[in-house]
């Protein structure tokens, strides 16, 4: 079997691996379009901010370890269309400008998600950059010596992470945000509150409804942002407007996308073309409560790649959905979250109820002892899990009692069963009633 994958990062490998391991006789062909493989860009943030200094840590493996595993991955090559009543795709091959055609059996689609970038005036000067790739972590550390004032456009995970890492650095930073709060999207306003505190605490000026309308440059390089509300200094701009899949390419294949742009998959990673397979930050998400969305996160294209692989080779492996649980530090304050918000719940029509509480992450007699905050999203009727968010002070432990979250709404279970739920009780870790168990007793 001619098995071909577009992307050679978390979902492209993960099913050429799983492709190999249970295909004795397959032919794996990556394309990559970039030099680099494997690479995970999660790290970024903290790479910039100085809290690890060897990029290649960041890299999964190398190149030379999956070419002994057999797989045949060609860097600098682009597809640039598909034709499935053929089965071939053209490709750009970027060292020597030529386009290449290749055949295949079975294709699998994951190149990712590309930075969006805001139609703001000047926004192609230089010192204007992303935080997405390797190119774009070496040549923001470079930067370091020589910018003092930073902009950062876009209050989600990359804006706050990286307002952190520069302000580590010694910057001063302004984060500029069109809506009304910080991580608007992700979480609810009762957590976000507590991560907007932790960065005005820290020197990081927040500004909130502002609307950018120039970034303003001098010999070329930026030197101020104009919004609707005043003019910031700047010797580096940071665009974290968020991401659009990398998917323009396969506007004329009939391959079945999203209105964002995102190709519409099933919980086997199938599209709507029965030898087409996709995962990863280009593809929709089979997503527990709310059907397919748009979700890019690591954690799921690697699974999803996972599953891709396996299903292609034979395997009848099905991806139990996402709850898109995810987690941030902002200096001295984690938060994370999984399953659905309120406002989610409400555009869903869901008929919700919610309780948001206050308590400790563990007893007043060991050292450590801080505050934590809890928000759970459950059905009304049935009283069952829907969603949950937890806040505290960074490394107190709130970031991982949303696993034990994830794992009850997964279970079905109701806030109630959540309310009288074995948590482990000890003085250093957790009082006798966990604050999750106080969460669902609560609950109304």
């Amino acid at each position: 079997m001619n098995y071909l994958i577009l992307g050679a990062n978390a979902a492209g490998m993960s099913a050429a691996m799983r492709i190999i391991k249970f295909d004795k006789q397959a032919k794996v062909t990556v394309l990559e379009k970039t030099e680099v493989v494997s690479f995970g860009s999660c790290g970024i943030p903290y790479f910039v901010g100085g809290e690890f200094t060897d990029i290649e840590q960041m890299t999964a493996r190398s190149l030379e370890e999956f070419v002994r595993q057999g797989i045949d991955i060609r860097t600098s090559h682009a597809a640039t269309s598909i034709d499935p009543a053929t089965r071939q795709i053209a490709a750009l091959d970027g060292r020597s400008h030529q386009t290449i055609t290749l055949n295949y059996d079975k294709l699998m689609i994951a190149v990712g998600a590309v930075p969006l970038i805001p139609r703001i005036n000047g926004v192609n000067a230089k010192n204007v950059h992303t935080m997405h790739t390797k190119s774009d972590a070496l040549a923001l550390l470079n930067l370091m010596p020589h910018c003092q004032n930073v902009v950062v456009i876009g209050g989600g995970f990359i804006g706050l992470e990286a307002a952190e890492a520069f302000s580590l650095q010694g910057k001063k930073v302004t984060v500029i945000e069109f809506a009304d709060r910080v991580m608007a999207r992700t979480l609810d306003a009762e957590i976000t509150a507590h991560l907007d505190n932790a960065l005005r605490r820290h020197g990081v000026a927040v500004q909130l409804n502002e609307t950018v309308i120039d970034i303003n440059s001098e010999h070329g390089s930026v030197h101020s942002v104009t919004t609707d509300k005043g003019d910031y200094p700047a010797d580096l701009v940071l665009l974290a407007t968020g991401f659009q899949p990398n998917t323009a390419f396969l506007r004329d294949s009939g391959i079945a996308m999203s209105d964002q742009g995102a190709i519409i998959i099933d919980a086997q990673c199938k599209t709507n073309i029965d030898h087409i397979y996709s995962a990863g930050d280009c593809a929709s998400v089979p997503h527990k409560i709310q059907g397919n969305v748009y979700i890019p996160l690591a954690t799921s294209a690697n699974k999803l790649g996972r599953i891709a692989g396996e299903v292609m080779a034979g395997k009848a492996s099905r991806f139990i959905g996402t709850l898109g649980s995810s987690g941030i530090r902002v200096f001295d304050v984690e938060a994370g979250g999984t399953g659905i918000t309120e406002h989610q719940a409400q555009r869903s029509g869901i008929d919700y109820g919610s309780v948001f509480i206050e308590d400790k992450n563990h007893t007043d007699y060991v050292d450590g002892q801080s505050a934590m905050w809890v928000k759970l999203i459950y059905e009304k009727k049935s009283r069952r899990l829907l969603g949950g968010q937890i806040c505290g002070a960074y490394r107190g432990g709130a970031v991982h009692r949303v696993d034990a979250l994830a794992v009850a709404i997964y279970s079905g279970l109701t806030v109630d069963e959540l309310g009288m739920m074995d948590f482990i009780y000890a003085p250093p870790f957790a009082r006798t009633w966990d604050i999750m168990n106080v969460a669902g007793n609560v609950a109304k």
